[in-house]
């Protein structure tokens, strides 16, 4: 049987890793103005921002949006840099 559906694009990342990487990219202000929570404004960190985004499911979609339009973007630049 052939696998018709696409692979779920966060299947072995954790939510630690996404919002690193989230972080080295944009920073807290970065994240804050794309995503108006407070664990991004006052007194960040990645332990009270993980807190959060495991007790809030729609602020950790909008969180897993965000890092999968970054991925996209990268693989994007990748393939543009390589030559033909």
């Amino acid at each position: 049987m052939t696998e018709n559906k696409k692979k779920d694009p966060l299947e072995g990342i954790t939510l630690e890793r996404i919002l690193n990487e989230l972080h080295a990219h944009y920073g807290w202000e970065g994240l804050a103005g794309q995503i108006d929570v407070r664990c991004f404004k006052d007194n960040p960190s990645i332990n009270s921002s993980l807190k959060f985004l495991r007790r809030t499911p729609w602020a950790r979609t909008k969180v897993e949006r965000i890092y999968i339009k970054l991925q996209k973007g990268k693989a994007r630049q990748h393939t543009a840099a390589k030559p033909a």
